[in-house]
């Protein structure tokens, strides 16, 4: 197998990308520009064709405004494009089905403490590594996509 077998991305502007590299996870921030993105994912692409965990947007985001959406829909576009041309294999996730596979709860019952969960839970997962809130999603993401890809 190699290197970067599995890539695990929160597509937010504000989300992370989570990897393997030789059975060592990874974490960063979403580059800032999509330069910078095609970059990173060419880099994490180099090896060969991984398998990339793409969390699936929400067909309705409640009180997101228009422009946010457009954003977010954007960046995943983006992502999406950028995986493409590096022939990665990607698996959808739903976050339901995510925060599922490793009984996360879910935001109704941690209310306003959600993130705050979620980057416990990632915390606990990944202890040497420096979690944040950028990357905590997409921690959880790769974890919960190896443990459904076995």
């Amino acid at each position: 197998m190699n290197a970067k077998d599995f890539i695990a991305i929160d597509p937010g502007v504000s989300g992370g990308i989570a990897y393997t590299d030789e059975n060592l996870v990874q974490a960063l921030p979403m580059p800032a520009t999509v330069h910078d993105l095609r970059q990173t994912l060419a880099i994490l692409c180099q090896s060969g064709a991984p398998t990339v965990f793409l969390e699936e947007l929400p067909k309705f985001a409640g009180r997101m405004s228009g422009s946010s959406m457009a954003t977010m829909f954007r960046n995943f576009g983006r992502i999406e494009g950028i995986l493409a041309a590096y022939n990665a294999r990607i698996e959808y996730l739903r976050p339901q089905a995510w925060q599922k596979a490793l009984g996360l709860g879910d935001k109704k019952t941690h209310g306003d403490r959600w993130k705050a969960h979620l980057k416990g839970r990632a915390q606990a997962l990944f202890p040497n590594l420096d979690v944040t809130l950028k990357t905590a999603d997409a921690l959880l993401i790769l974890e919960a996509g190896r443990k459904l890809a076995k």
